[in-house]
């Protein structure tokens, strides 16, 4: 179960005019489960995404990057579960291509204007034919309000599904954001098996959006880690359908900033689920790394505290063995680091503990304190580097035995 996250109810989750889901099952690995996912946008839509680093980047994922080079107006996306059509060669990207066309051709569009997404398993050939004959059941099942069963239709190893809306008023009129990602193992982003969606009725100038995104994405899907590995498919794709009446051209206009925050919001609330539903996770964890020279950094030794089994492990069994904290810092690999000004805590709702300085263990620290923390289901681990005024956070979950049973029987 995920660690204190629920999927809102359908009722929470807000129409986006200009934008209709439909779902289906496909029975693309398994039968009697949603697994294909269409989203269909008004005239005008304008569409921007950033993307796996993996250079295995799947097929889907090539296409994309393509069809978005070619800057036609984006009217469509489809989503596959159970088979990533990814590490399969030219078969795959005429899959997916193939996917675009059959598509474009049953909502009267140019092929172009469709982006294909998959994921699940890496190295099997996409069904294509299983795809193309659950399309036809998506369209007609199209509707502003289906966020929530598009959410479901996403998931692979994900337990719940994940969505988020916000509204907010600008210029007197109300914009809406909507979105859903999926991911629960395979999870350290680098945009750029982690999807995203998200939607809004404000109209954003193409380049502008860009810009939105990658900001976002830095601000939310790259800052989690479930195990340290940056999958094959990864996407994050942001919709601006211009349907409120309110467009933004420059990061200066009026009401724009507050449009950035709340988009910023429902990535950040996406991603935070992603690491709640993390494969096995029981403990939630914040790591939060100030006194860095810059973000990069502190970021750097987020993910290396982050990424490590033995602080993960330990803090799955409730272990204050919190020298491996220490050896994750030491190991971050930065330049020049004085370890006798780093400083380490350890808190949870509300209570802080300072666990090491001056090069070691804390005078004031009692283990049997730590352990106390430790038991907690959120947790922050709270890093002072002491070399200068940056900060960031990274965002991980324990490593458990079911993480292990989860991976070794993916494929059964």
């Amino acid at each position: 179960m995920p660690v204190n996250y629920r999927t809102p109810a359908a009722s929470e989750l807000l129409p986006v005019a200009g934008v209709r889901l439909g779902v289906a099952e496909a029975g693309i690995r398994k039968p009697d489960r949603r697994d294909l996912a269409v989203l269909a946008f008004d005239t005008g839509t304008r569409v921007a995404g950033v993307f796996t680093a993996n250079r295995f980047c799947a097929a889907p994922v090539q296409v994309c990057r393509r069809h978005l080079e070619l800057g036609s107006d984006m009217r469509a996306l489809v989503i596959n579960t159970g088979v990533a059509n990814a590490g399969t060669g030219e078969a795959g990207w005429q899959a997916a291509a193939a996917t675009c066309a059959a598509l474009g051709s049953l909502l009267a569009v140019d092929d172009r204007q469709v982006l294909p997404f998959s994921t699940g398993v890496i190295l099997e050939p996409l069904p294509l034919d299983r795809l193309l004959a659950g399309l036809p059941a998506c369209v007609a099942d199209l509707r502003p309000d289906n966020w929530h069963a598009a959410a479901h239709a996403i998931m692979t190893t994900d337990t719940v599904a994940k969505a988020a809306s916000r509204r907010i008023d600008v210029a007197g009129r109300t914009l809406t954001i909507t979105g859903i990602s999926k991911g629960a193992g395979m999870i350290r982003p680098n945009m750029a098996t982690m999807l995203a969606f998200i939607a809004t009725d404000a109209g954003i100038a193409t380049p502008l959006l860009q810009e939105l995104l990658r900001e976002v994405a830095d601000e939310s899907f790259n800052g989690i880690t479930v195990d340290g590995d940056t999958s094959t498919n990864d996407s994050f794709i942001l919709i601006a359908t211009a349907r409120a009446g309110v467009d933004f051209n420059a990061p200066t206009e009026a009401g724009y900033q507050a449009l950035r925050e709340a988009v910023s919001a429902v990535a950040s609330e996406l991603a935070q689920a992603i690491v709640r539903d993390g494969e096995g996770a029981s403990k939630f964890i914040r790591i939060a790394v100030e006194g860095g020279r810059d973000r990069s950094e502190c970021r750097t030794v987020g993910y290396a505290i982050g990424h490590s089994p033995l602080v993960k492990t330990a803090f799955f069994a409730a272990d204050p063995n919190l020298g491996r904290i220490l050896a994750a810092i030491g190991y971050a690999a930065l330049d020049e680091l004085d370890v006798d000004r780093v400083r380490v805590w350890l808190g949870s709702a509300g209570r802080e503990i300072l666990v090491a300085e001056n090069g070691g263990r804390a005078a004031s620290y009692r283990e049997e304190d730590g352990a106390a923390i430790m038991q907690e289901s959120e947790i922050t681990i709270r890093v002072a580097l002491g070399r200068g005024g940056a900060s960031a956070s990274v965002y991980t979950c324990d490593l458990s035995y079911d993480y292990v049973r989860i991976n070794a029987d993916y494929r059964s």
